[in-house]
């Protein structure tokens, strides 16, 4: 059976397209064919633009999260230094750390939100030293204590970078992920709010950050000062990010409703957000178990799957204590 009281509909998988947007698609999958320019064209440009507008930062696409994620670590110079980084992710997200060099330190999260926990990155700031910290907004809303955050490592002369894979859609009073630290990563991938089926984007208020970025997903042409290789986007992939980002706040808006409408009167004991925060429902995140969920966000916590010997509870406790009802954007009209 479905989780109770969720109609049918909204529990069944759907990728978040709205299929209204297939001839506006259509046309612009057209303007590349005709342009004969498949990459590095004026739709990635155009999807670059778009996302810059909704996120109030600068903004590089990539072919994927990874990519952006290597270009921010990259750009951060964390080789041979100190990353620190919520248990409570998923594994990307280390071993990213891992691959560019970084030496990895796990940090505990909180049981209300899901997301790296202040008290435990400030005593791990005084063990570690670290050069940098990368912040996880879990399960489609802001790490509740981000500025706080922010605000340790500026004050420690720490680089933070927003790991923002799941926070499409997400607000905080106007604020938005990724404009806390020095860089933010995006993922784009089938099963996000919107997604492009693969792709990334990395956005900054650093003009340097923008800049290494387009260098290192192209090889670091022209110099090869930047030793990057193949992340591009193409101009396909760019066109389904044009259309998504401006439905974007369509699709968040009625994901909240449906949330309202037929999540929050079965399940008191969800995921509670502060006043002026609004979540994207990446994930619809209860502490309780749910029949047919879609699962957790994370089963296990990273320091356990590396097999780091550190002492983490709260993300433990997450780990068995909470579930994903299934909720999918459907709304009337959409499909064909």
């Amino acid at each position: 059976m479905l989780a109770p009281g969720i109609p049918a509909d909204l529990a069944r998988f759907a990728i978040g397209f709205d299929h209204r947007d297939r001839a506006r698609l259509r046309e612009l999958w057209d303007r590349a064919l005709d342009a004969e320019r498949w990459s590095e064209g004026p739709l990635t440009e155009e999807f670059e633009t778009a996302w810059s507008e909704w996120n109030g930062l600068g903004a590089v696409a990539f072919n994927g999260w990874t990519g952006a994620a290597l270009a921010a670590l990259e750009w951060a110079e964390v080789r041979g230094r100190t990353v620190l980084c919520p248990s409570n992710t998923f594994m990307a997200t280390p071993l990213t750390i891992m691959r560019a060099g970084g030496r990895v330190e796990f940090v505990d999260c909180n049981r209300d939100d899901l997301c790296m926990s202040f008290d435990d990155l400030e005593q791990k700031v005084r063990k570690h030293r670290p050069h940098a910290v990368m912040l996880v907004h879990v399960g489609g809303h802001l790490a509740f204590e981000s500025e706080r955050i922010a605000e340790l490592c500026r004050a420690e002369g720490v680089l933070l970078l927003e790991d923002c894979a799941h926070a499409h859609g997400a607000d905080w009073n106007g604020r938005r992920p990724g404009t806390y630290g020095d860089v933010g990563i995006w993922s784009f991938a089938a099963t996000k709010t919107i997604s492009t089926g693969e792709g990334g984007m990395l956005v900054s208020r650093h003009a340097d950050a923008l800049e290494l970025a387009r260098a290192f997903r192209n090889y670091g042409k022209p110099d090869y000062a930047v030793q990057g290789l193949n992340f591009r986007m193409n101009e396909f992939t760019a066109a389904l990010g044009i259309v998504q980002t401006a439905r974007l706040p369509e699709i968040v808006a009625w994901k909240n409703e449906a949330a309202r409408l037929h999540v929050d009167p079965l399940y008191p004991s969800r995921l509670r957000l502060p006043d002026g925060m609004t979540s994207g429902l990446y994930k619809v995140i209860v502490f309780e178990p749910v029949e047919r969920s879609t699962g957790k966000v994370y089963d296990q916590p990273c320091h356990r799957l590396l097999g780091h010997d550190v002492d983490l509870p709260a993300s433990d406790w997450v780990a068995a204590n909470h579930w994903c009802v299934p909720l999918y954007y459907r709304p009337e009209g959409a499909r064909t």
